[in-house]
């Protein structure tokens, strides 16, 4: 069974929007093979290869493990071009892709997806594309990461890390900057995603508790029209909701119309390496546990 890892590298760092109590296991995104159906479960599964999203099922860990029980209704069949890194590496960060999107639409705007070359992000601007938007801009850390982004179907690629920056994404615009801005990375990073927001724009920020906004950034906004929209995955995907969302992802990615960026696997006991090579900024796409 593989489990992916993201979110908890930041709640073991105590960073995550929600902090568990412990002793946990961590890992929310599963994938595997049915072993075994109990009384009143739809044996049919059994031997079918899955994925479980157990945030989905009100399950905040779990994952880092070779076996995982679930309710039968809970799992998503996974094409057979599908591979369980990729159905793994698309549950949290995939539906977290779809639900950013949904936040507000997309056709016709100018967006931009800060760390573009990550899990979120590389989905985030693959489906931004194919929702519509006019013009989708990368901001990456590295030039490996700018390509990536490119590669995958952004139009342009800017250097957050850059002094500057900005300025380069505002005359893609005509010197106004991004209809919508998709902002993950948090902290200072926050606040200079503002100086490349177009007037009447909007800031969606993904980096909930992390963020580094004050109160005279928000004041600024407010002077050019601008919006903040909050966003947090765990309240949003119902069960079923969820699977049917999941569904669809999975046959984007078996049709080859997404690109599931992989990350590099590690072996379950291998766990701490595979936070730090997060946290080091060393890994692009999604981490993924095997046991």
């Amino acid at each position: 069974m593989q489990s992916a890892i993201s979110s908890a590298s930041l709640m073991r760092a105590d960073r995550y929007a929600v902090t568990p109590d412990l002793p946990m296991f961590p890992g929310v995104e599963v994938a595997g093979i049915t072993e075994r159906a109990g009384s009143g479960a739809d044996h049919s599964l059994i031997s079918k290869r899955v994925a479980v999203p157990l945030f989905a099922i009100v399950r905040g860990s779990g994952g880092y493990a070779e076996f995982v029980a679930v309710d039968g209704g809970a799992v998503v069949t996974l094409p057979d071009a599908v591979s369980f890194e990729v159905a793994a590496a698309l549950m949290v960060q995939g539906l977290t892709a779809l639900h950013l999107l949904r936040r507000g639409p997309v056709k016709g705007k100018i967006v931009l997806v800060n760390a573009a070359a990550g899990g979120v992000g590389s989905l985030l601007l693959q489906l931004a594309r194919r929702d519509g938007a006019k013009m989708v801009i990368a901001a990456a850390s590295s030039d490996e990461k700018r390509a990536l982004s490119l590669s995958l179907g952004a139009d342009h690629a800017a250097d957050y890390t850059a002094p500057g920056w900005q300025e380069d994404v505002k005359r893609l615009n005509g010197g106004l900057g991004a209809d919508i801005i998709y902002e993950t990375v948090g902290g200072a990073f926050s606040t200079a995603a503002l100086d490349a927001l177009a007037p009447c724009g909007e800031l969606v920020l993904a980096a909930m508790g992390r963020f580094g906004l004050e109160a005279a950034d928000v004041e600024h906004m407010l002077d050019d029209n601008q919006s903040i929209k909050g966003f947090s995955l765990l309240p949003l995907p119902t069960p079923q909701g969820a699977q049917e969302d999941l569904a669809a992802l999975f046959e984007l990615a078996a049709a080859g119309a997404l690109t599931v960026i992989d990350g590099g696997c590690f072996p379950l006991h291998q766990a701490p390496e595979a936070h730090r090579a997060i946290e080091e900024q060393r890994a692009v796409g999604k981490v993924v546990l095997m046991p």
